[in-house]
């Protein structure tokens, strides 16, 4: 129960509740960023790094959140206070909850915008518009997009509200319906795409760019960037994990299941690997344009090749699932952080919370319009690299090493070891140095790099 004397809920099956976890980890970046990660970073080699970074770092932390979230069966404010009043008789850790979820409404104000270019394609790719165009037409077709903030409003208000909708009516009859036959529908249109790019595509080309082994380019900053990623990608230090935590029948094992969700992550990641840069490379294009291999790239190889409308309105299809479900799970734990300090239903709070974000969105929207030219701070940074640089270098690791930390040196050894369950108490002496060292340090690292 919450404190408002509601039902917390429960994820219906193990299964419901991978799905909903996947689903958060996988979003936008997977599909675009670690494919080009692991071709940049050395194939083979980077993803050897990668899961060195994620047993190391990612891993420990996405345990954690779930171990804190099952011990509170609350939202992720009243979940750490009450655990921090336990364990150090301080309720001052509730101020990382707070963290996490004012992290969650920027990210999701600015995600829902970004998202939104995903849906505005979809009828683009299926009405032939991209058709025998070239990448500097493409490239015009992108930046009318994002001139125009009409167009992007209405997307971005579109994508809110299919966030909302299933939050707003609840856990089993809301989140978990989406979460079911989104994720298992995203890996069907992957294989479907990762055949037709094998058919159409350069398959052996892409191939040897994601896996082929080269040891040279794994530098220090690779290694850096493969920790970053490692973190950033598993949707860790939000809460949003702790959160969906909290919703976890007390017979599924946290460490295994974080498992499943890791390799589910990755998997995702190299099947968009193995769709797109067959693509990129017969058409002779360069896989290496971050975003713009999506919006500009992609759609001058989609309207060149034999059913390319329809595969490609399929990828973007893809892209928003994707986006979509990692949406999701942002709002949930704002919905969730209010639902014990509030008589307001769950419905009522996932509107507010998602119009909140809606609004604050457009910080970002008019970012590529008319405030392109709005330095909020000086520099060269607009409202949207303003919001960013302080979710993903501030916020969002702050809220991971702070986890870390208190569940590694706060919660009782014998009270973590009776909640996680390890099959052997040598993994669980395992899991709590990397908690309480390693993955703090890591995090750290990751982020001074990327600072400098």
């Amino acid at each position: 129960m919450d404190k408002a004397g509601a039902p917390v809920g429960q994820w219906s099956s193990r299964f419901a509740f991978l799905m909903a976890a996947i689903g958060s980890s996988v979003g936008l970046g997977n599909i675009w960023k670690f494919p080009y990660m692991i071709g940049t970073g050395g194939g083979s080699a980077f993803m050897l790094v990668y899961l060195a970074c994620v047993m190391a770092v990612g891993l420990p932390i996405l345990i954690a959140e779930l171990m804190l979230g099952r011990m509170g069966r609350q939202g992720p404010i009243e979940t750490l206070i009450d655990l921090g009043r336990r364990y150090s008789g301080s309720a001052a850790w509730g101020l990382i909850g707070c963290v996490g979820v004012l992290a969650a409404v920027l990210i999701l104000s600015f995600y829902s915008v970004v998202a939104g270019w995903s849906l505005a394609y979809i009828p683009k790719l299926l009405l032939g518009e991209m058709s025998g165009l070239t990448g500097a037409q493409t490239g015009e077709v992108f930046g009318s997009l994002l001139a125009d903030p009409w167009k992007l409003t209405f997307w971005h208000a579109l994508f809110m509200l299919l966030t909302i909708i299933p939050v707003a009516r609840g856990i089993q009859a809301g989140i978990e319906k989406a979460v079911v036959w989104m994720m298992p529908l995203l890996f069907v249109l992957l294989l479907v795409l990762c055949i037709y790019a094998a058919i159409e595509g350069d398959f052996a080309a892409g191939m040897a760019y994601l896996f082929k082994p080269d040891f040279a380019a794994v530098t220090w900053d690779v290694v850096l960037a493969a920790t970053g990623q490692a973190f950033f990608s598993l949707s860790v230090g939000l809460g949003t994990m702790l959160a969906y935590g909290a919703y976890l029948p007390a017979n599924v094992s946290i460490p295994r299941t974080s498992l499943v969700i890791v390799f589910a992550a990755i998997l995702t990641a190299v099947l968009a690997g193995a769709a797109i840069f067959p693509i990129v490379f017969a058409n002779g294009l360069n896989p290496s344009e971050g975003p713009g291999l999506v919006f500009v790239t992609l759609t001058v190889a989609f309207g060149a090749m034999p059913g390319g409308a329809l595969f490609g309105a399929v990828f973007f299809v893809l892209l928003a699932i994707a986006a979509l479900t990692s949406s999701v799970s942002l709002l949930e734990p704002i919905v969730a952080a209010f639902r014990g300090r509030s008589s307001l239903s769950r419905s009522t709070l996932a509107w507010i919370g998602g119009i909140v974000a809606w609004v604050i969105g457009f910080l970002t929207l008019f970012s590529f319009n008319i405030w392109s030219d709005v330095h909020p701070l000086g520099g060269t940074r607009t409202w949207f690299d303003w919001i960013d640089f302080l979710t993903s270098n501030i916020m969002l690791p702050l809220g991971g090493v702070m986890l870390a930390l208190f569940a590694g040196w706060v919660v009782s050894r014998e009270d973590g070891a009776a909640i996680l369950g390890f099959e052997s108490p040598l993994l669980f002496r395992l899991w709590r140095i990397l908690v309480r060292v390693v993955a703090p340090v890591g995090v750290v690292a990751a982020v001074v790099s990327n600072m400098l």
